[in-house]
């Protein structure tokens, strides 16, 4: 099974270091031009790792992928469809609500942690934590969903 996450992170590791410079330009062409030139450097890239790593599956993989995957990941862990409809700049709510019918909310279930003091605390959200409450005793409570 492909594994997209870490596909997607490798991705954007080598695009932004390959094409930082060419998102220094302005006006709407240039950007268009730019995002132009990222697609077709992700196709060539996606091809030639599909080549060296002897999996035709990664072809499968497109660039809208990435965005709907990432829109989908946000809301699963966000739960706000505001938020997602920011990210994909969409103008119409319509638009981001197929977002909401990709996820299962059946079960909402959380990793709990403590933290007694700012370092722990700090940790934690690090670590994608949310801050929950701090209880009578001066214990910080964290959560994050499974």
């Amino acid at each position: 099974m492909i594994n997209i996450k870490a596909f997607s992170r490798w991705f954007t590791i080598h695009m932004r270091r390959d094409l930082t410079s060419k998102w220094q330009s302005t006006g709407i062409k240039a950007q268009r031009k730019v995002a132009s030139d990222v697609e077709a450097y992700y196709y060539r890239k996606r091809k030639q790792i599909a080549a060296k790593l002897c999996n035709p599956r990664l072809l499968q993989i497109s660039f809208h992928t990435f965005r709907h995957w990432k829109a989908t990941m946000e809301y699963a862990k966000t739960k706000d469809i505001l938020h997602v409809m920011k990210i994909l700049g969409h103008k119409s709510i319509q638009n981001t609500l197929v977002y909401t019918q990709l996820i299962d909310f059946k079960s909402d279930e959380y990793v709990c942690k403590t933290a007694e003091n700012a370092k722990e605390a700090a940790q934690l959200v690090e670590g994608s934590f949310e801050y929950v409450c701090t209880t009578p005793e001066g214990i910080m409570l964290f959560r994050k969903r499974k």
